[in-house]
């Protein structure tokens, strides 16, 4: 029996060597049809690769890539039912908008194309632009404008290659909104690339986080957020605090006890110790974090820098052993704790997530955006 739907995007150990380095590293996994599937990593990671391979524009060094049955992996990029969306809009400055979208349909002397194009214009909510051309819109109607043409031949993957990146950051927010609503409308797979981890885990159904060409983690948002398979992940997708500290007895009642490097015992839930590990870092996400809570684990420290940020206060606590946390707390008008308040670090078992301490604790951390 078949572990695929009929219309599932599939690569299989899928390798891409280049003269001096391998850009993607045998990855597999499956992209079920009409999902929205996010490729998230920093520059360099591998997943502007892997988008190209799946658009034909590179051929695998190794491995096979199917939509549904149907092996594409030696097709053409025309041969495929695939259509990419680049930052770069790429529409045509002489022609009207309705053209733009219609190019296409029109090489290929499809009698219907003013009444396609009009539905795709419309989906994205720009039917009224149809005569105007792209310099009259603003970037962000250029964008919609390139997915509509993207969109209107129905392709069975469509991919997003940091479709937002040029708009600025409200705009990009609005967009990601929309985004999610005409996937969720028209139904179809869409693969998208970014570096934003934002971006990702507001659209994405589900996200691969690519690191050095190999897939880290694949799981939902909530899922990469709260359980991090790595420190990588732990890392790159958000802030983390990772606290040394070392297995001190079997699991009770489905608690466990660890004891830090100041002697701190510290309770956590037993389902999240690996298998077998002793030495760990125990992770703290900064809003779980509670100071002056009376949370099961508490940790004394003081406060060594405050910073207002709108609706939360971030504070950085420096533990006894020199080990500073970040704390983020909601403003609820009870004013700002000053620098070098003593304070108490608490929170409750079950909220951490834990992890073998022979990964690097920085790995993910210092990575530039782009």
């Amino acid at each position: 029996m078949a572990d695929h739907g009929p219309g599932d995007l599939r690569l299989t150990e899928v390798t891409k060597s280049f003269e001096r380095f391998t850009a993607v590293d045998d990855i597999s996994l499956t992209i079920p049809q009409g999902s929205f599937f996010a490729l998230l990593g920093p520059s360099g990671c591998g997943k502007t690769t892997t988008l190209r391979m799946v658009a034909g524009l590179e051929q695998p060094t190794r491995g096979s890539i199917h939509i549904g049955d149907v092996d594409v992996t030696a097709l053409k990029p025309y041969q495929r039912n695939v259509n990419t969306v680049f930052q770069s809009y790429a529409l045509f400055p002489h022609l009207n908008i309705i053209d733009n979208v219609a190019f296409g349909l029109r090489q290929r002397k499809d009698a219907d194309w003013k009444r396609k194009a009009q539905e795709a214009l419309d989906l994205v909510e720009l039917g009224h632009t149809a005569r105007k051309r792209p310099p009259q819109l603003s970037g962000g109607m250029q964008q919609r404008v390139a997915l509509a043409r993207a969109l209107v031949n129905r392709p069975d993957v469509l991919l997003l290659d940091e479709p937002l990146g040029a708009l600025d950051l409200k705009l990009r927010r609005q967009m990601q909104i929309e985004l999610k609503r005409i996937q969720s409308e028209v139904g179809l797979t869409f693969i998208h690339v970014t570096h934003d981890q934002e971006e990702a885990m507001t659209m994405a159904d589900t996200i691969a986080v690519m690191n050095a060409g190999r897939i880290e983690q694949l799981a939902d948002p909530t899922t990469l957020y709260e359980k991090p398979a790595s420190t990588f992940v732990a890392n790159f997708l958000g802030q983390s605090n990772l606290l040394p500290a070392q297995v001190a007895g079997d699991p009770t009642d489905g608690l466990a006890t660890v004891r830090t490097q100041d002697g701190d015992d510290l309770v956590v839930a037993a389902e999240h110790l690996p298998a077998g590990i002793r030495e760990v870092w125990v992770g703290v996400r900064p809003e779980k974090l509670r100071l002056g809570g009376d949370g099961r684990n508490q940790l004394r420290g003081v406060v060594t820098d405050a910073s207002f940020t709108g609706v939360a206060t971030q504070y950085l606590v420096r533990l006894p052993w020199d080990k500073e946390v970040v704390v983020v707390q909601q403003n609820d008008g009870s004013g700002k704790l000053p620098v070098g308040e003593n304070v108490t670090v608490s929170w409750e078992a079950g909220q951490e997530f834990i992890l073998d301490q022979r990964q690097d604790a920085d790995a993910g951390a210092e990575i530039d955006d782009e």
